[in-house]
């Protein structure tokens, strides 16, 4: 899959093949990531799986919560909102599981593993 992503200071957008708002395949993130990171163990699993971590980002921050139920996907909703953390759970193509948190000021998103919190 190919994602392109830019986060300039006026201008969001996020071009991919797998998920489409409208005509021209164009994704609108919801809030912004701040500084990317990642643990040891969630960067070496997405090695592993042989997966781009952008892949994760740009569901993350287009808002598809991956493997919630509605209530947490709810929740995530508010909390783009309102201000709140943001969390997101992944399973990679070798049944890894992955969270990406965007904290509440979002000046930091984090991959890890659920072990790692």
């Amino acid at each position: 899959m190919l994602y392109y992503l830019y986060m300039g200071e006026n201008e969001h957008y996020i071009r991919g093949e797998w998920r489409t708002h409208d005509e021209e395949n164009e994704l609108k993130p919801l809030f912004g990531l701040g500084q990317i990171v990642g643990t040891p163990g969630a960067l070496d699993a997405l090695v592993e799986a042989q997966q781009n971590p952008v892949e994760l980002l740009v569901r993350h921050v287009t808002g598809d919560w991956g493997d919630f139920n509605d209530e947490d996907k709810k929740e995530n909703e508010l909390s783009v909102k309102e201000g709140f953390r943001i969390l997101s759970a992944y399973s990679l193509e070798t049944g890894v599981k992955v969270w990406v948190i965007t904290e509440w000021d979002r000046s930091v998103t984090t991959l890890l593993l659920p072990e790692e919190y």
